[in-house]
C-alpha cells in the first residue's frame, strides 16, 4: 500500500516547488515506509510513498510508459493485472516490470477514461498524460483507498491520499464547511465528496475526475454503480455453493504476495469465513491476529481461538484493557478530521499488532452491508411493513405525538424502548433509516448547535445525503434500499475510514475480500429473503459456511467491536470529557449551545441517560480541533461550502 500526492498548473506551466511536493509527501511516509519518488516537469509534480508488497524489485513509482510521456502514483492494488498483461501485449504494449502498477499506464493508452472499468481490485492513483496535457485520477468502485483533491485559489489542483497532506499546502482553504459539521454530528464521519474544509473534496468511490490544463476543472465522472435488483432466481443450495465458489475466488485473488500475508480474526462470521477459505487455499498456516478485551462483555476472543485452533492457525492476541483510550489525540491526528468510531481504537491496536507478524491482512470487511448483517436492517423491515399498513399522512401526527410523549428509556429491555420505534414510524423510509444511524438525531443537533452555525446551515439537513443516493436505489425493497444508502455512505465514509487509516499509520496493507466487485454485484441480485430470513442475518453466508465453520460461530448474537464508552465517561474519563465538552476549545468556536453541553454531560455522568455516543463525538470534535489548532496556530473559522 502506498500514499500519493501531487501539485498540477492547470493555468499554465508555472514551477512548482520541490520542497512543497517533498514536503507534501513526506507527510505520509507512514503510508509507505520503504521508498520514495518523485516526477516534477513545468507545471506538475508528483510524489510518492512505497510499501512494498508486489514486485519489490522493479515497482518503484512514479512509473512511466515505454516513452516517458505517460506516468502514474499508485495507491492499491490491481488483482486482475495478470489477466490484463497478455491482452496488453497482444495490443503492442511493453512490460519492463512484473509489477501491477505498470497495467495501468498502458491500459490508459489502450482504453483512455475506459481503463478503470477493466480493473478488479482496490485503488486510487493518478495519472499524468503529457501529450494530452490531462491529469486522470480515479478511485476503486467501493472506496476502499482514499484520495482527497482541492481546487485552489491560484489555479493548481492538488491531490493526496490523505487530508493532512493537502492541508501542507498553503494554498489550501481551512476554513470549516458547516454542511460537513452537520453530517457529522449525525452520523459521525464526514461523507463523501465533503471534507471538514471547504476547500477540499474526496474523490467519490467508482469516479474518475479528468483534468486538462487549460479548462475549467469538471464534475466527477461515475463509472460504476452497484443495481439491486433482487431478481436472481438461484435456489437456496445452489446459491450457498456459488457463494462459497466466488468467495473462494476472492480470497485466491487477495493472496497475492511477496511478504507475509495474514488475516484478521475476530470471531465473528465474516472474519471467520475469510480465514476458512485462507486455510483451505494455503498450504502453510495461516496467521491471523485478534483482539481480547478486559471486559468481558466485549470479548469475543474465545470465539476467534475457536476457529484458530480448528484451522491450526498461529494465532496472536494482543489484549486491550478497559482503560486504553490514550489514544483519543493519536486518533485525531490520524484521521484528520472529526471521526467518532470508537471502534477505531481497538482496530488501530489489531493492526499494530498485525503488522508485528505480517505485511498484508485480510479482513471480513463489507459483510454485513452485503449479506445483510446489521441488525438494524431487520428492525427497518420490520417497521417498513407497520409503514406499509398505514399512509404517511396519518402516520406522521400520530406517531410522531407518541415519540414525543413516550419516556427515553436506555436502561429498559429494549422490548419497552418505544421512543425511537414511534419517532421512526412517523417518518418516511428514507428519513426512518437516517434517524435510526444517527448519532444525534434532528432535535438533538437542533439543541446542541448555537445560533451562528445554524444560521450557516440555513436549514441544511445531513438527510439529504440519504436522499441524495436513495434517489438512485431500489425503493421497492426495504431491505434492498438500507443495503444501498450504506454501501454509499457508512461502508465508505466509516468502515473505510477507519481501516485505511488505522492500518496504514503502521504500514499495513488491508485486503477485503467480501468486497470484491462481482462478488457484491451477484449478492446484489439474490433476494432479500436469502440475506434476512426468519429473524437471521447473513442467512445465505451461514447456511453456506455451516461445512466450514461451528455452529457457535455462526449462529450466536452479533457483538461488535466496541469499547466500553459509557463507563469511561462515568469514571477513568470522567475529568477528560468534562474537560473538554465544556472548556474552551469547544466553546469558542461558538459552534456549540453551552446549556445543552452541559445537559448531555451532567445527565450522563449522573447515570440518568446514556449519552456515551454524543458524549464521544463532541469529545473527538474537539480532539480535532486541537489537532488543527497545533497544525496551524490561526483559529478555525466556519464559512458555508454551498
Amino acid at each position: 500500500m502506498c500514499g500519493i500526492v501531487g501539485v498540477l498548473d492547470v493555468r499554465g506551466k508555472r514551477e512548482i516547488a520541490r520542497e512543497l511536493v517533498e514536503r507534501m509527501n513526506e507527510i505520509q511516509h507512514h503510508r509507505g515506509p520503504d521508498e520514495g519518488g518523485f516526477h516534477l516537469e513545468p507545471g506538475l509534480g508528483l510524489g510518492h510513498r512505497r510499501l512494498s508488497i508486489i514486485d519489490l524489485a522493479t515497482g518503484q513509482q512514479p512509473l512511466y510508459n515505454e516513452d516517458g510521456t505517460v506516468c502514474v502514483v499508485f495507491n492499491g492494488e490491481i488483482y486482475n493485472y495478470r489477466e490484463l498483461i497478455p491482452e496488453l501485449v497482444r495490443l503492442g504494449h511493453v512490460f519492463r516490470t512484473r509489477s501491477d502498477t505498470e497495467v495501468i499506464v498502458h491500459a490508459w493508452e489502450a482504453w483512455g477514461e475506459a481503463c478503470v472499468r477493466r480493473f478488479r481490485g482496490m485503488f486510487a492513483f493518478a495519472l499524468w498524460d503529457r501529450d494530452r496535457e490531462t491529469l486522470f485520477l480515479a478511485r476503486d468502485r467501493l472506496g476502499v483507498k482514499p484520495l482527497y483533491y482541492a481546487a485552489l485559489a491560484d489555479g493548481t489542483v492538488i491531490f493526496g491520499s490523505e487530508l493532512k497532506a493537502l492541508a501542507a499546502h498553503p494554498g489550501l482553504d481551512r476554513a470549516l464547511d458547516p454542511y460537513a459539521i452537520e453530517e457529522y454530528f449525525a452520523l459521525g464521519y464526514v461523507p463523501e465528496p465533503r471534507t471538514i474544509y471547504r476547500g477540499a473534496r474526496k474523490l467519490p468511490p467508482a469516479h474518475t475526475l479528468t483534468v486538462v490544463r487549460g479548462r475549467a476543472l469538471p464534475a466527477p465522472q461515475e463509472y460504476w454503480d452497484v443495481r439491486f435488483t433482487v431478481d436472481n432466481r438461484i435456489g437456496e443450495a445452489e446459491a450457498c455453493e456459488e457463494l462459497v465458489r466466488r468467495l473462494r475466488e476472492s480470497v485466491a485473488l487477495r493472496l497475492i504476495s511477496e511478504v507475509p500475508l495474514g488475516a484478521f480474526l475476530s470471531g465473528g462470521v465474516d472474519s471467520s469465513a475469510v480465514v476458512a477459505m485462507m486455510a483451505g487455499l494455503s498450504t502453510e498456516p495461516v496467521e491471523t491476529c485478534s483482539i481480547a478485551f478486559a471486559d468481558p462483555a466485549f470479548d469475543e476472543s474465545r470465539y476467534a481461538q475457536e476457529v484458530a485452533d480448528r484451522y491450526r492457525t498461529r494465532h496472536h492476541v494482543d489484549r486491550v484493557e478497559s482503560d486504553d483510550f490514550d489514544l483519543i489525540d493519536t486518533l485525531a491526528a490520524t484521521y484528520d478530521e472529526p471521526y467518532a468510531d470508537s471502534s477505531a481504537i481497538p482496530t488501530y491496536r489489531v493492526c499494530q499488532l498485525a503488522r508485528t507478524h505480517v505485511t498484508v491482512a485480510l479482513s471480513g470487511d463489507g459483510g454485513d452491508e452485503s449479506f445483510g448483517g446489521y441488525r438494524r436492517y431487520r428492525m427497518h423491515v420490520g417497521e417498513e411493513r407497520m409503514r406499509a399498513a398505514l399512509p404517511l399522512s396519518v402516520r406522521r401526527p400520530v406517531f410522531g405525538l407518541l415519540g414525543r410523549m413516550y419516556p427515553k428509556a436506555d436502561w429498559a429491555p429494549r422490548v419497552f424502548r418505544a421512543k425511537s420505534t414511534f419517532q421512526a414510524l412517523a417518518r418516511d423510509s428514507v428519513e426512518a433509516y437516517f434517524h435510526g444511524v444517527s448519532i444525534l438525531r434532528d432535535d438533538m443537533r437542533a439543541q446542541l448547535f448555537g445560533n451562528t452555525l445554524k444560521a450557516e446551515l440555513g436549514g441544511y439537513n445531513a438527510v439529504e445525503v440519504f436522499h441524495r443516493h436513495a434517489e438512485r436505489a431500489n425503493r421497492d425493497d426495504p431491505l434492498a434500499l438500507v443495503q444501498y444508502l450504506d454501501l454509499k455512505t457508512y461502508l465508505v465514509g466509516d468502515i473505510n475510514t477507519k481501516v485505511d487509516r488505522a492500518s496504514m499509520a503502521h504500514s499495513l496493507e488491508v485486503r477485503e475480500p467480501l468486497m470484491d466487485h462481482p462478488l457484491v454485484e451477484w449478492l446484489a441480485s439474490l433476494p432479500s429473503a436469502l440475506k434476512v430470513a426468519g429473524g437471521e442475518g447473513k442467512y445465505c453466508l451461514k447456511k453456506a459456511m455451516e461445512p466450514h465453520l461451528p455452529a457457535g460461530i455462526l449462529y450466536r448474537p452479533k457483538m461488535g467491536f466496541a469499547v466500553p464508552l459509557a463507563a469511561w465517561f462515568r469514571g477513568p474519563l470522567r475529568s477528560r470529557v468534562r474537560e473538554a465538552v465544556l472548556g474552551p476549545r469547544l466553546l469558542d468556536t461558538g459552534l456549540c449551545n453551552p446549556a445543552y453541553l452541559r445537559h448531555l454531560l451532567e445527565a450522563h455522568q449522573s447515570g440518568v441517560r446514556d449519552y456515551s455516543a454524543p458524549l464521544w463525538t463532541l469529545l473527538m470534535f474537539d480532539a480535532f480541533l486541537g489537532h488543527e489548532a497545533s497544525a496551524r496556530p490561526a483559529p478555525a473559522t466556519l464559512r458555508a461550502a454551498g
